[in-house]
């Protein structure tokens, strides 16, 4: 290669990196702000309406709709002191937190049998677990009323935590059944040589490897659980007993009048548990879509 006149620079890299940055700025930053403002906006809207006062909610030929003067915290005193809004998120913790668990333990139990214990059929016996999956729950609700009716479950958090497995187990099974498949059977062959039982593989050497697997299954149905709305609105009645997806919008809301202030102060105090559970296990919910333990 010729050398270049004394003198003379090679401003190349340089150039290439000023060419660069319009594109970067078009296919990178610009989509991932578009998408950013899109994701963020409803949380935006929820808090917006909920610290504006009456007049602004109503008036929105005089106050723009997307900002606030003089806000005000009374929608959501309203909300927490003037209604049962801590024990309608308690209730909905509550039942979330147990179905899950419930959940978990079952699909835990299946997906191992499904991927390490080898029988025939097992391939047959985890899609037909994922096709109940696709039952729509406006389906199963009808069938499964009649059986909490006659087991006196009606009205009762009960009622959800055995009714929500229905449709937590069969895609919680499915996750981790290809999560289990990329941990190397190799593992298990020593482990059944030393000596250990199947219970003891599961519990000692599988789950600490399907750490990720376990957290993305459970995010997953506990946020199912936590915004569940047919279920709750047909086995609950009372308002003690009511979640908040329903309780927000049968008690804020009376004939054609619509209380926004609290109802939008509801749905984002109720939505603020689950984002603050995203930022925490957002790592472990990534890791386990893109693979366990390489062989």
């Amino acid at each position: 290669m010729a050398a270049q006149p004394a003198g003379i620079t090679d401003n190349s890299e340089g150039m290439a990196y000023l060419e660069r940055l319009p594109r970067r700025l078009v296919t990178t930053y610009l989509p991932l702000l578009i998408i950013l403002a899109v994701l963020l906006f409803p949380f935006y809207w929820m808090a917006l309406t909920a610290i504006k006062p009456d007049e602004q909610l109503i008036d929105m030929e005089r106050f723009n709709p997307f900002w606030v003067v003089d806000p005000t915290l009374k929608h959501i005193n309203k909300l927490l002191f003037e209604t049962q809004y801590p024990r309608w998120l308690w209730n909905t913790m509550y039942v979330s937190v147990a179905a899950t668990v419930l959940s978990l333990f079952a699909s835990v139990l299946a997906a191992y049998a499904c991927v390490r214990v080898r029988y025939r059929g097992a391939g047959w016996v985890g899609a037909a677990i994922f096709l109940a999956y696709l039952v729509p729950p406006s389906i199963l609700f009808i069938p499964l009323a009649t059986i909490i009716q006659a087991y006196g479950l009606f009205d009762s958090p009960i009622a959800l935590i055995l009714a929500y497995p229905t449709i937590l187990i069969p895609f919680s099974t499915w996750l981790l059944m290809g999560y289990f498949k990329t941990i190397p059977y190799e593992l298990e062959e020593c482990a059944l040589m030393d000596g250990a039982s199947r219970w003891q593989i599961l519990t000692k050497i599988i789950l600490p490897l399907a750490f990720p697997g376990l957290i993305s299954a459970g995010i997953f149905s506990l946020t199912l659980c936590w915004n569940e709305f047919i279920y709750a609105l047909t086995f609950l009645s009372s308002t003690q007993n009511k979640t908040v997806p329903i309780a927000v919008v049968s008690e804020f809301v009376d004939g054609d009048v619509y209380k926004w202030g609290s109802l939008m102060a509801g749905a984002l105090l109720g939505s603020l548990p689950l984002v603050i559970l995203y930022s925490f296990f957002v790592e472990y919910y990534v890791s386990a879509l893109t693979g366990a333990v390489k062989e």
